[in-house]
């Protein structure tokens, strides 16, 4: 469910720098063996990455904080991609998850949640991707793609105590947000997010495990992502 890192990974638009891979040693040694050895260089928040509760909380977790009970679990796939296809700037509602769970039951709690929007089909590709092909602070007020609307985010945590957020999109707040308040709602409750996710079409809606392992960055706000699922029996 992770998106390689590459020349192609995409970063939010203002980041100076992206994925840097730089070669230190390659090739035949004097004694015979082959012997390669690189350097790199990311911002925390790029490619399939986890956003810890400290990037938008004070005092809440950072990456090394978060315990792996936060980051491993049960979770449900809601595909919404319907409706986002159909607006770049649309966002998660209430309703699609009553909806979902009409067909499959009541999520229950400490479960991972995931929302396929559709628009993963789009990475690496910045113009489709985020509505717009530009770079830097002009590029902010032209982002266009879903997320999970405040008052959805709200509700998950206060109805249904939901473990985590992760989607296929940038961010878990849409495109034209101000204030990420759903950012803020989550990671407010030490709960962290996963964005920039791969692959969510091959999930089914539910019986899926995720096992979801950052970088053990010390005091980092958010970690490059290797994230797994798994199918269980139900």
């Amino acid at each position: 469910m992770s998106h390689s890192y590459d020349n192609d990974t995409l970063y939010w638009p203002n980041n100076a720098k992206g994925f840097e891979h730089i070669t230190e040693a390659e090739g035949n040694t004097s004694l015979g063996y082959y012997y390669s050895s690189y350097r790199l260089c990311t911002p925390e928040h790029g490619g399939t990455h986890l956003d810890a509760p400290i990037h938008f909380a004070k005092d809440k977790l950072t990456v090394d904080q978060v315990p792996l009970s936060s980051l491993t679990g049960e979770a449900v796939l809601i595909d919404v991609s319907k409706n986002a296809l159909a607006d770049r700037d649309y966002q998660v509602s209430i309703q699609d998850i009553e909806s979902w769970e009409k067909v499959n039951g009541r999520i229950s709690e400490n479960t991972i949640i995931l929302f396929r929007t559709g628009y993963g089909q789009f990475y690496p590709d910045r113009g489709k991707y985020f509505g717009t092909s530009k770079k830097g602070p002009t590029a902010i007020p032209e982002l266009h793609f879903p997320g999970i609307a405040p008052v959805t985010t709200q509700w998950l945590v206060d109805n249904r105590n939901i473990k985590a957020l992760g989607l296929d999109t940038p961010s878990m707040d849409y495109g034209q947000s101000k204030a990420f308040k759903t950012h803020q709602i989550l990671l407010g409750r030490n709960k962290p997010g996963f964005e920039n996710l791969a692959n969510l079409e091959q999930l089914p809606a539910k019986g899926i495990y995720i096992v979801a392992l950052p970088m053990k960055i010390a005091k980092g706000s958010g970690s490059p992502l290797r994230i797994v699922a798994s199918l269980i029996s139900l």
